[in-house]
């Protein structure tokens, strides 16, 4: 029977108290659902009747006895990004299986400014991971000349990205398993095989981008999480603030800003804007208290412009920063018109090739955090 209804839905929410079978249509889990958390407790704990025992360090030694049974004897080779979805899972399987593990960090060029030699220095001498580092940069670019649909970038990285680690495992003898820093709000928006009846909103590399044919077994021990989530649990793991609390960076990296034909010159060009942007966000301590997710879009799209006595006909360049917990939904961060001032005016006199700047004002929903 209905228990709950609004002006344009009767049926928000139902309930079946003898059977204690309950829907709603809407997402209690979200943060902006209010009192969203509180429906989900007395679900859980009243009705289920489930204790709150949860904790990082329950989930690591879950975790660690769980990927023991898994790998066996068995070698892992682990995607790693430099991301936090990536070392937090790093550094549980390293717990778990040791030296069992071998990190694989594949630069494909579509990296943010100084983030390759960034990965190597912390993973493979700060952190004593064995760590392969692979420069890809010509072999992606290849495959994504003339390419500008997104869902054919994300695919055509995704399948890369097997073959190369199916190319450097082969290096190191048998290997029998992948490991990833899958996280939950991936496999949603991926609608995997066990969210059969959801929607594709967009296809992650590390889900639906893998191919059919892949010869590994994978190993997702974060693939339940949350971003939340997972920062506690790289807190409880040890990993250093500046990881824990780094800004997410999609698997599929500057490919997915760089809207439409990927190439060398624009990836510059963004890779530039990017770090002026966030730069100047870090001097403000805005990179981790005031914005969830902060970064730079290149488009295909050019303006005229002006500059000295000289037309100008460049591109354009959006900034997009937003505030969430969660990271399934999310609201555009309401940074200082001064901030936004001073930013766009380095970005058109520093980086050669824009001549506009924007800021992207969506929330998500309706929009998502990245624009491809």
């Amino acid at each position: 029977m209905p228990i709950a209804h609004t002006t344009n839905a009767p049926f928000v929410a139902t309930a079946d108290d003898e059977r204690h079978y309950y829907a709603v249509q809407f997402h209690p889990e979200v943060v902006h659902t209010i009192q969203g958390v509180q429906i989900l407790s007395n679900f859980v704990k009243d009705i289920c009747g489930c204790a709150a025992d949860w904790t990082p360090q329950n989930f690591i030694e879950e975790q660690v006895t769980a990927i023991r049974k898994q790998v066996g004897d068995g070698r892992v080779v682990l995607g790693l990004s430099g991301g936090v979805d990536s070392a937090v899972a790093g550094a549980l399987i390293h717990r778990a299986i040791g030296d069992q593990l071998t990190s694989i960090f594949v630069d494909h060029g579509m990296l943010r400014f100084g983030e390759g030699a960034q990965v190597v220095e912390t993973f493979q001498r700060n952190m004593g991971m064995n760590l392969v580092a692979v420069n890809a940069v010509e072999e992606y670019l290849g495959e994504l000349s003339g390419v500008t649909e997104p869902e054919r970038k994300r695919k055509i990285i995704g399948n890369k990205f097997i073959r190369i680690f199916e190319r450097e495992a082969r290096k190191l003898g048998e290997v029998d398993f992948l490991a990833q820093g899958t996280i939950y709000p991936d496999v949603i928006e991926s609608a995997a095989d066990e969210q059969s009846a959801a929607h594709t909103i967009k296809t992650h590399h590390n889900v639906g981008g893998l191919p059919d044919d892949m010869q590994f077994q994978l190993v997702e021990p974060l693939r339940w999480l949350f971003k939340d989530e997972v920062r506690r649990l790289g807190t409880a793991l040890g990993l250093p603030d500046e990881i824990v609390w780094r800004q997410p960076f999609p698997g599929p990296g500057l490919a997915i800003r760089c809207l439409g034909e990927i190439t060398w010159p624009r990836l510059e060009t963004l890779r530039q804007a990017d770090h002026i942007f966030t730069t100047e966000l870090r001097a403000r301590n805005l990179l981790r208290y005031g914005t969830a997710q902060a970064f730079a879009v290149l488009l295909p799209v050019k303006s005229v412009g002006v500059m000295g006595d000289q037309r100008t006909y460049e591109e354009v360049l959006a900034l997009r920063a937003v505030t969430t917990e969660d990271f399934m939904t999310a609201d555009w961060a309401r940074l200082d018109y001064d901030l936004l001032a001073h930013v766009s005016q380095r970005i058109v006199n520093e980086v050669k090739g824009v001549n506009r700047v924007t800021y992207d004002v969506t929330s998500k929903p309706p929009g998502t955090i990245e624009w491809e």
